[in-house]
């Protein structure tokens, strides 16, 4: 295995034992892996530039509501995290906001979302994802559990052999859903972003070498209950505490869809 590092690189880590192609390594990040994870908006800025395609993972709940949205027949815009303006402008392009009708971020409210609907759907994690990897220059994807594999396979088709980077979107500290507040906290990773991350990535076996992230997150996606984790994680007792304990299930429901969310022109649309 021949090893080429680039000015800056500071202390790799590598398996000088496998008998793979060369990797270069070059602004902290090893060049010639196919499918990389990273975490949350940092995430994104470090695959934006080298992936020709971002999946972003925001399993409870932006990802999951999108997929029940688009299976109904649906569209929905991503919208900024209270972003006042963004909403307003969503709602000229003749999009309901969600929260103003029946339809929410919840996956259980949109169930039975008329087809044509076009939902402008706010959240602190996903729908602020997508839009920050819109302006990379990469397909956009959005991913949960239930499309896995069927997202795995779009992206693989749109990469066409070049790198695909999967963005589980996490958490924040100290979002309050019911305030204003538009102060983030820091990454809270959790459990149900890594397992829908790690459920795609498994759903890439063949396409390419994994980077450490991704190959992690697909052995866990492979050897837990995921219905039970996502009952048991942090997120979804919350959430079953707050009684949504049906959102959870819905969430928890693997490769149950053939939706694939692809972002066009800011509106995520079944491919």
């Amino acid at each position: 295995m021949v090893l080429q590092f680039e000015t800056g690189m500071v202390g790799a880590k590598v398996n000088t034992h496998s008998a793979e192609s060369a990797i270069t390594f070059r602004r902290g990040h090893a060049v010639g892996v196919d499918i990389r994870l990273e975490w949350g908006p940092e995430g994104v800025a470090a695959l934006g530039a080298d992936c020709a395609v971002l999946v972003v993972v925001d399993v409870l709940s932006f990802c999951t509501t999108t997929d029940l949205v688009l299976g109904n027949g649906g569209r929905v815009l991503p919208v900024r995290w209270r972003d006042h303006r963004g909403e307003e402008a969503a709602k000229a392009r003749g999009a309901i906001l969600a929260g103003e009708s029946e339809w929410t971020l919840r996956p259980s409210s949109v169930t039975e979302i008329p087809s044509g609907t076009l939902l402008a759907l706010p959240s602190p994690n996903g729908a602020t994802l997508c839009d920050a990897a819109a302006t990379t220059g990469a397909q956009v994807l959005a991913g949960c559990l239930r499309n896995a594999s069927a997202v795995a396979a779009r992206a693989a088709h749109l990469a066409d052999g070049r790198p695909i980077g999967v963005i589980p979107a996490g958490e924040r500290w100290g979002i309050d859903l019911r305030t204003e507040a538009k102060t983030f906290g820091p990454l809270r990773p959790c459990v149900e972003d890594q397992l829908g991350a790690g459920a795609i990535v498994a759903a890439l076996d063949g396409y390419g070498r994994l980077s450490a992230e991704a190959r992690l997150a697909a052995v866990a996606a492979k050897a837990i209950d995921i219905a039970e984790a996502l009952t048991e994680c942090s997120s979804g007792r919350e959430l079953a505490a707050a009684g949504h304990a049906n959102d959870v299930a819905l969430a928890a429901e693997l490769d149950t869809s053939g939706t694939v969310p692809v972002l066009r022109n800011g509106i995520l649309e079944d491919s």
